[in-house]
């Protein structure tokens, strides 16, 4: 400002007063920008709790009487049934409408009877009049397996059904809101025989334009219209739900392993990574306020007061991105057992994401309603939090309450197999707050879509970008480069809060999508006032990175010195690809100049290590193995990793509480091979050796044999040195064993020996 004055000593008066006029203006429109409100955040008295309540059906006006949220906050019905039933998931295609999966035979009794026909549905609903209540239900496909995997694309949407492997998608070509094209984009035809609580249930487009399972090392991307297939390095093993961030860092969820959260300390693309101290002390804890005495985990879940005590069906989680409730990029996690959602604050402490609880010993959403079952959140177009309520009496699949479960007398005394075909939508709304009217971005132009990259609705920000990737138009690169290149509009700074660097975060993912992306945008990305976009621009930078480009890996090595220290954790991850002494010597500057930050610590020594991968490892460990006995320990190796290591940790070594060692178990090591076979078929309920575990350990029976064979093989000859099994051997044991339905108790298993 001084120089420019000196300048003005040479100049007009004319021009003198027109510097000072529009100074004076500049400085009056700045002024006036709106300050960001303030929202109280004050939580609910909690009510006097009920330890053993009546099961009773509620209208859903009824049932929302009994929810309780911090004050300023409502929830509004959006759809209940008859519209809907027994819905599981949402999304919300570009246009407007709203998609909705429904398990029309999930538990329709308490024996699951005719559980797998396909009589299930995706749904389409519309709001016709604006008002945020759906008006207009449609069947969109039909005779679906309990579909599980829903994503809307442009005017086609993914769906996925239980058991099977294979994608498709699904167009209404003539606007009478019923699918009239299918098409296969993924075949696999090696059906999915883990329980259906176990099969991956999500797919979501990443900020990095691949689609990402809750389940599996597998990734996708569309590349000319085909989705091309790449392999993750060891991807967290979820479950039900899936979600990101705004820089696209994914959140798993596990209810099997008891994990409310995991798998967010850094991208699955570079490996897993869980790191002590995720949660703060108690996180794992919620806090019901009724009582919940159908809980698979036994009394060893429940408080003297009736509640649950531990996270133990957390599923359809979300970070929410809207900008209609005071709280951007929280995590909301549902507990359907606990009739509860948690509002989790993601916090960096030392490096590392830490969650919490910002209302203690209470939750953000809890209900007195027995038959409450929040299984999904999403964020909407109009800026609120969706909820999806199945509504129902059994929340658990058939396995956990067969004959012999803890569950199953709780069931039959409380009567809740008696509330099926039900199901609820509802958002949350504050009452300071107005829901925005819902655009639809299907038929928009290029240009149009452009503007959308900063909405500040994350919904559109994705959606919009996932619309310019799949049109496949490069004419508008040079617009995407511009927005990329070009910074905060001038006026645009001035008059309002607009997140500009979030247009030029999805603008560089959008060129990522084109095969757009070159040197020249790369450096001037790495440039960028915005952490996030530095951290995007690391990313996109790897494969100049590993082709060895000299002037991006010393613009890259520059990061070195960043003051944001999620920067400095994406640098030591994205030079992973660098593979040079430089990159090295880089790496190893960061680890030092950080000594307090953990995440960089770690990340830092994994970045410096020279380690095959796992199974590598495993194919040298047992190179004297025969090719048949070699396979089947690499493939119960992934088994064991996606499925068993959420209870018995991912070295065997059991979990305090969940499940015991491996290691050394004198059922695993047994001459009598035939144990753990036996264990694996049917499953093991009651105390092992003298300790209570959270639940029972479910049979795996509708796998087949092959698996059961590579399970056994892999615990017996990679973590005991003991025989393998072969699947010959186990089909032995199911034929012996084929009237038997109840599960094994250690007892039992003593005698058979």
């Amino acid at each position: 400002m001084n120089q420019l004055f000196y300048q003005l000593t040479n100049r007009s008066t004319i021009q003198k007063s027109l510097f000072f006029t529009s100074a004076l203006v500049l400085f009056t429109l700045g002024s006036c920008k709106k300050e960001k409100p303030v929202y109280a955040d004050v939580i609910y008295t909690k009510p006097t709790l009920v330890k053993d309540p009546p099961v009773v059906f509620m209208s859903p006006e009824e049932s929302m009487r009994t929810m309780h949220l911090p004050e300023g906050y409502h929830m509004e019905l959006v759809a209940s049934e008859p519209m809907i039933n027994e819905p599981v998931t949402i999304a919300w295609g570009p246009d407007g409408k709203l998609y909705v999966a429904e398990m029309l035979t999930y538990m329709q009794d308490i024996d699951g009877t005719d559980e797998n026909e396909p009589w299930s549905r995706v749904s389409v609903l519309e709001d016709l009049d604006g008002d945020g209540k759906m008006d207009k239900s449609s069947v969109f496909v039909d005779s679906l397996i309990l579909p599980r995997i829903l994503l809307p694309l442009d005017d086609r949407v993914i769906i996925g059904e239980t058991y099977n492997r294979s994608l498709y998608t699904y167009r209404d070509t003539d606007g009478d809101n019923v699918a009239d094209e299918k098409k296969l984009i993924l075949e696999n035809n090696k059906r999915d025989n883990a329980n259906l609580e176990h099969q991956s249930a999500t797919l979501i487009w990443g900020l990095d334009n691949y689609l990402y399972q809750s389940n599996g090392s597998l990734r996708y991307r569309f590349t000319k219209g085909e989705m091309e297939v790449d392999t993750l390095m060891d991807a967290p093993s979820g479950q039900w739900g899936m979600t990101q961030d705004e820089v696209g860092q994914l959140y798993y969820s596990s209810a099997g392993g008891e994990t409310p959260a995991l798998g967010y300390q850094q991208h699955p693309y570079y490996g897993n990574l869980e790191m002590e101290g995720k949660w703060e002390e108690g996180f794992e804890k919620v806090w019901p306020i009724i009582g919940t005495p159908d809980v698979q985990g036994g009394l060893h879940r429940l408080r003297e007061d009736g509640t649950l005590n531990h996270f133990t069906a957390s599923c359809g989680q979300s970070v929410f991105l809207g900008d209609k409730l005071p709280m951007y990029g929280d995590l909301f996690i549902p507990e359907p057992v606990g009739r509860l959602i948690r509002r989790a604050k993601v916090n960096l402490v030392n490096g590392k994401k830490v969650l919490s609880n910002p209302y203690g010993e209470t939750e953000f959403l809890a209900s007195t309603d027995t038959n409450f079952r929040p299984v999904d959140t999403q964020t909407g177009p109009d800026g609120c939090l969706y909820v999806v309520d199945m509504y129902r009496g059994i929340i658990q699949e058939g396995n956990w309450v067969r004959k012999g479960s803890f569950l199953r007398p709780v069931v039959e005394r409380k009567g809740f197999d008696k509330n099926i075909g039900k199901g609820r939508i509802y958002r949350i709304v504050h009452e300071e707050i107005a829901p925005a009217k819902q655009e639809n971005l299907l038929n928009k132009s290029n240009a149009q879509l452009l503007d959308y990259l900063h909405h500040p609705n994350g919904w559109y920000r994705l959606t919009a970008q996932k619309l310019l990737v799949l049109k496949e138009d490069k004419s508008i690169v040079p617009d995407l480069k511009g927005i990329v290149t070009g910074g905060d509009p001038f006026m645009g700074s001035i008059l309002g809060d607009t997140d500009y660097a979030l247009g030029r975060l999805h603008a560089i993912w959008a060129l990522d999508g084109l095969d757009a992306i070159d040197k020249s945008l790369i450096l001037s990305a790495l440039r960028d006032d915005d952490a996030r976009v530095r951290m995007a621009a690391l990313r996109v930078a790897e494969p100049l990175l590993k082709s060895g480009n000299q002037e991006v890996i010393e613009a890259v090595q520059t990061l070195k010195n960043d003051t944001n220290p999620e920067v400095l954790q994406q640098l030591l991850l994205s030079l992973r690809s660098a593979k040079d002494k430089a990159g090295n010597k880089t790496i190893a500057q960061v680890i030092s100049s950080n000594p307090s930050n953990e995440a960089i610590a770690v990340i830092g020594e994994e970045s410096l290590k020279e380690v095959p991968l796992e199974i590598e490892q495993i194919k040298k460990k047992h190179v004297l193995q025969n090719t048949h006995t070699r396979s089947r320990i690499v493939k119960g190796y992934t088994h064991f990793k996606n499925l068993c290591a959420s209870c018995h940790g991912k070295n065997g070594n059991g979990i305090e509480g969940m499940a015991p060692s491996l290691i050394g178990s004198p059922r695993v090591t047994a001459k009598k091979w035939d144990i753990p076979v036996k264990i694996l078929l049917n499953g093991l309920t009651g105390p092992v050796d003298g300790k209570e575990y959270s639940g029972v350990m479910a049979g795996m029976k509708q796998q087949d044999d092959d698996y059961i064979a590579s399970v056994v093989t892999y615990i017996r000859t990679h973590l005991n040195n003991e025989r393998g099994v072969a699947p010959w051997q186990v089909a032995k044991i199911r034929r012996d064993q084929k009237d038997r339905e109840d599960y094994w108790t250690i007892e039992e298993l003593e005698k058979s020996k």
